[in-house]
């Protein structure tokens, strides 16, 4: 059986991207590999072992163009109204949260939050398959 370990997204500015990712979530480095034309930076934290990485391609100067394939990261909570608040605090800029209903049952709530190169982060209050 497989098991997904993590994802990567290209960054633009290394301690931009990791001020970011560490403030908003609390992911901190768990590797960085540095080689001659890049560096793979692996951001985790305790609460799971599925990691983000960070590419960092060496010379680059121009951000990089999302186009229309990508989706969002998602990560969850325990206390939603408690991280919204700590994000606006922190300025990180939060979208408002959604609540999404099915069958007039609530099935999530949420926010998106946008990273320095323009991914979109969505936040959930952990709950039925959201833990």
């Amino acid at each position: 059986m497989a098991k997904m370990i993590h994802c990567m997204i290209r960054v633009l500015d290394e301690s931009r991207s990791l001020a970011f990712y560490q403030k908003a979530f609390g992911l901190r480095v768990a590797e960085r590999l540095d080689f001659d034309t890049f560096t793979l930076i692996y951001l985790s934290n305790d609460e799971t072992g599925f990691e983000l990485e960070l590419t960092v391609n060496k010379g680059r100067t121009v951000p990089y163009s999302l186009g229309d394939g990508y989706g969002h990261l998602a990560l969850s909570v325990d206390e939603l109204e408690v991280e919204h608040r700590r994000f606006t605090e922190e300025g990180l800029n939060p979208g408002k949260i959604v609540e999404l209903n099915r069958d007039g049952k609530p099935l999530a709530v949420f926010f998106f939050v946008t990273d320095p190169d323009g991914y979109k982060i969505e936040v959930l209050q952990r709950r039925g398959r959201y833990l």
